[in-house]
């Protein structure tokens, strides 16, 4: 199948929906339907794709011009849509993180495995200008064995508005850390390919989400409320991940804390290091030398700028489409793995103790709507 002739709908019409259409469509791909609840929304999208629209996705899923669905609703819809759009003989791409739930994701991945489409997940930082090049420099054996990657994504303030379906535990499932988390944990489980995860520790915390006085210079969080809305999430998270071969992962992440922003990657190896930022397009290799004389050596990298993560992330997903197999990155398995993390810090977090990981988590030991602590 070529490009042209792949129909796409896409479930949630908002910003990162209406991004998802207008990047396949440049590829490409025909934006055929979308479907949203908001009436305003759906006139939109009519107007700028031509698409017809739906106010659920249950007609969008059986339209007979849709092959392929993109999901970018809040996190608790990602598996009716999901599961749906994949019994429906559909392709699918749906936003991170998997679900809001394990055991959603769990429900996920089970009716991927026997369904005739495949299901992608969007972790568009993979594709980012910097991690390509951090991957080709990884292949070629520059860094030797990775030991342990540094993940921050961090926002000095940055909260979404007490009201909005990211403080909501029932819509999200969590707060920063399912939110903006998940990208770092993610990209750091995948630069190290994932190997094999011993036990887990972490600390989630709400300390600035409650504050009837929160300063936000920015206002990312317009029209600040606390006392409006119940605000039951966490605005950040400190986590620890240790793996059988011996590599560590340590994460920090937060919508509101009091240091400096931070989206910076430090990645250690036997022969050398690199740091680079999240979804950027440059990267540092950092190495110490005996050639000539004991010397230090940095050497700084820059990738094309017009290389971003969402443009080349839907490139893959169509180019699977194209290729009828599954996706070579971004499956569904990996972020399972990504879920099951976030789960065990949640769960270090509420006992106060190391979860040893195991593929098999026990029902009695999950948890559905994740707790914080508080300062």
């Amino acid at each position: 199948m070529n490009r042209g002739a792949i129909g796409i709908g896409i479930v949630g019409l908002g910003g990162m929906g209406t991004l998802h259409a207008r990047s396949l469509s440049d590829l490409g791909a025909e934006i055929v339907a979308g479907a949203d609840l908001v009436e305003s929304k759906r006139e939109q999208f009519e107007t700028e794709f031509d698409a017809t629209t739906y106010e659920t996705h249950e007609g969008l899923v059986v339209d007979g011009d849709v092959d392929a669905v993109v999901v970018t609703t809040p996190n608790r819809f990602h598996e009716p849509i999901t599961v749906d759009a994949l019994e429906a003989g559909c392709d699918v791409l749906v936003e991170k993180p998997l679900a809001h739930t394990l055991e959603s994701a769990e429900r996920i991945v089970a009716t991927a495995a026997a369904a005739e489409g495949f299901c992608m997940v969007g972790f568009h930082n993979r594709h980012a200008a910097s991690m390509a090049i951090f991957d080709e420099y990884d292949a070629r054996g520059r860094f030797g064995e990775l030991t342990h990657v540094e993940a921050n994504y961090v926002r000095r303030r940055g909260i979404p508005g007490p009201g909005s379906w990211f403080t909501d535990p029932d819509l999200a499932g969590g707060g920063a850390l399912l939110d903006i988390g998940v990208h770092a944990l993610d990209l750091a489980l995948y630069a190290l390919d994932f190997p094999e995860i011993t036990e887990v520790s972490g600390v989630t915390r709400t300390t600035f989400g409650t504050r009837e006085t929160y300063a936000d210079p920015d206002g990312f969080g317009d029209n600040w409320d606390a006392q409006a809305e119940t605000y039951e999430v966490d605005d950040s998270v400190s986590a620890f991940i240790r793996f059988a071969d011996g590599q560590t992962i340590s994460l920090e992440s937060a919508w509101a804390t009091n240091r400096e922003e931070s989206m910076e990657f430090r990645v250690r190896g036997t022969e050398a290091g690199a740091k680079f930022d999240i979804g950027g397009t440059e990267l540092n290799i950092i190495e110490a030398s005996t050639a000539g004389c004991d010397h230090y050596a940095d050497v700084h990298l820059e990738g094309d700028p017009t290389v971003t993560g969402h443009v080349t992330q839907d490139e893959a997903f169509l180019d699977a489409i194209a290729a009828g197999g599954e996706p070579e990155t971004n499956t569904v398995d990996e972020a399972l793995v990504v879920q099951r993390v976030i789960d065990a810090i949640y769960r270090s977090s509420e006992t106060g103790r190391t979860v040893q990981f195991d593929d098999s988590f026990p029902e009695s030991e999950r948890t559905t709507t994740p707790k914080s602590l508080t300062d």
